[in-house]
């Protein structure tokens, strides 16, 4: 299980290599994405709260990136945070996700992104519930549900 202990060392150190890479131009991004999808997913946009489809939904399944389909995130992990976007205590696998320190906003925050395609997703925080502490925060617009 992840701590955010580790959290802090792939912000430092870089995160576990992932299983395989996919590489595209912000062209061919642009062809196979909607205008949302491309602004938050490669521009590192960010949905309004409480927008999002998968904000409220517990539906049985795995989030998968929208844009390469890599397996992210299950629904077993998947909690109510009341933040506004989907929350989850732990990615599907150690090197699914990526992660890279974000000073933007005034803030010093975690950003979070496929570790696959380089999608970005959201942010994770230390404020989750146990027993991994952590909270990631992700945009529903960056996730696609494949229910079981």
């Amino acid at each position: 299980m992840l701590t955010w202990k580790n959290i802090m060392d792939y912000t430092q150190n870089g995160t576990p290599n992932p299983s395989n890479r996919i590489e595209k131009s912000n062209e061919e991004w642009k062809s196979i994405l909607t205008p949302q999808q491309y602004t938050i997913t490669r521009l590192k946009g960010t949905e309004r709260p409480f927008s999002g489809e998968h904000c409220s939904s517990f539906s049985d399944g795995k989030y998968n990136c929208t844009c390469c389909n890599t397996p992210l995130f299950d629904t077993a992990i998947k909690f109510e945070s009341n933040s506004g976007w989907p929350s989850f205590t732990q990615p599907i696998q150690e090197n699914a996700v990526k992660y890279h320190k974000d000073t933007s906003h005034g803030m010093i925050r975690v950003e979070i992104l496929c570790n696959t395609c380089d999608a970005h997703l959201g942010h994770v925080f230390p404020d989750g519930p146990p027993p991994s502490g952590l909270r990631y925060c992700v945009n529903s617009i960056s996730l696609q549900l494949e229910e079981i």
